[in-house]
């Protein structure tokens, strides 16, 4: 069941990826840039954990990507706010 959950949450990543990408292209706004990168990111973390063993989820690397994942996030709207000024 958990690769099921992991697999939908693969899948809801990289669709909020794909609308965060359409509207880097329409708007050339960097936010939207870093938040497609981040949420790539995520998906790649919920793949990975459906692919290897869940005992595995414990070990650094994987809350390594997560973590890369919401700096680029918290990276993105410092961004935005500088930018502004």
């Amino acid at each position: 069941m958990k690769q099921f959950i992991w697999g939908m949450l693969t899948m809801a990543c990289l669709i909020v990826t794909l609308f965060f990408l359409r509207y880097w292209r329409a708007s050339g706004d960097r936010l939207f840039a870093f938040f497609a990168v981040a949420f790539a990111l995520m998906s790649l973390n919920w793949f990975c954990l459906a692919l290897i063993q869940p005992a595995f989820e414990a070990q650094h690397v994987i809350y390594l990507v997560r973590l890369v994942a919401f700096t680029l996030i918290i990276v993105g709207i410092m961004d935005k706010n500088r930018a502004s000024r």
